[in-house]
């Protein structure tokens, strides 16, 4: 029996996947130049911005973040593939990178202790090989587990987040077209409701209608999570609703798809806004337009959302006003005693 293409894709990416599991450089770097197209498109979280195919991410974003976790592994907690509306065949990767965080990495000091990087990382394909990345890395986690973190603190619970409840996130083939497009319809129909708030407030949104009462929102560190639909509101959706009520999502922007009970989202950017009201994380209501990045996976449970995994890329966030959150961490931090010693790798500087 035929592969169908998204299956196909899936094991495409296969071996970067072990690569970055049992993280050897020279293996790591040949098999990025086997996936990858050389000219590929790669976009990744503030600070590392738009990088120049397969060898820029390894240099400027893999090679530094190995140095400073010299054991450093991959874990994928949720695998999916499918065609966005326009065409276009993505596979989308959850999951957190790990190991002793034991030298700096952009100015973060290290702990000497087992670390966790989040990382949503979404891959166009074609033809096989991948074309366009867009990634965001959870800095601000590896900041607060440092004692580093320079900003406010979260209103939601920061903590280790899980994978899946079901522990199925790594979907397998053959695809289920007709679930796939169950959950795809519900996550969408979700995201309408949504845009109900300008006149019928957050009750106008109808939460109750597409989510389960016990779901969980794994909101980006800084942000925290939520649980339950009074959980997502209270921690996450009041506020940001209460700093930036004009917000609008473009779903046009992005990429839609969906692999049996789970949807994937990827925009570079995604949403529009004005900080106003009373503002937002901390952040003064300037009246400043800003756009955010959130790369999203949500898992779906007899018709209704019961998790949801969000990173929005909050450094990108502060920077477009002016916040340079990483001369802050120096600042606040400069009085620790750095990692040192013969053999130490040289500090990633912005």
């Amino acid at each position: 029996m035929a592969i169908d293409p998204h299956s196909e894709n899936k094991e495409a990416i296969a071996p970067l996947r072990r690569a970055l599991y049992d993280y050897e450089p020279d293996t790591v770097h040949k098999t990025l130049h086997t996936v990858f197209r050389s000219d590929a498109n790669v976009q990744l979280a503030c600070p590392f911005e738009n990088l120049a195919g397969p060898e820029e991410l390894y240099t400027r974003a893999f090679e530094p973040l190995h140095q400073a976790i010299p054991d450093l592994e991959r874990r994928d907690t949720i695998v999916i593939a499918g065609p966005a509306p326009d065409g276009s065949h993505w596979v989308g990767c959850c999951g957190y990178y790990t190991g002793t965080f034991a030298h700096p990495w952009l100015d973060i000091p290290p702990t000497g202790h087992q670390v966790a990087l989040r990382f949503h990382e979404f891959f166009r394909m074609e033809s096989g090989k991948i074309a366009e990345m867009q990634g965001l890395w959870d800095i601000p986690e590896v900041m607060l587990q440092a004692g580093a973190w320079p900003m406010v603190p979260s209103l939601g619970r920061e903590w280790q987040v899980p994978a899946p409840a079901t522990l199925d996130g790594l979907v397998p083939g053959p695809r289920d077209e007709a679930a796939s497009a169950a959950s795809l319809k519900l996550v969408g129909d979700m995201c309408d409701c949504l845009g109900n708030y300008a006149t019928g407030g957050v009750e106008g949104m109808r939460l109750e209608a597409f989510w389960h009462p016990r779901c969980s929102w794994y909101g980006p560190s800084g942000i925290g999570t939520g649980r339950g639909i009074a959980g997502f509101r209270n921690w996450h959706q009041v506020p940001f609703l209460n700093g930036m009520p004009d917000r609008v999502g473009d779903a046009g922007a992005g990429y839609f798809f969906a692999d049996g009970n789970y949807v994937g989202f990827t925009a570079w950017p995604g949403m529009r806004m004005t900080i106003s009201g009373d503002g937002w994380l901390g952040i003064a209501p300037s009246g400043q337009q800003i756009t955010m990045r959130s790369l999203d996976f949500w898992r779906c449970e007899n018709g209704l959302i019961r998790e949801n995994w969000v990173l929005v890329d909050l450094l990108d966030v502060y920077r477009q006003i002016g916040v340079d959150v990483f001369a802050r961490l120096r600042e606040f931090n400069k009085a620790r005693q750095q990692l040192t010693g013969p053999g130490a790798p040289a500090v990633q500087r912005l």
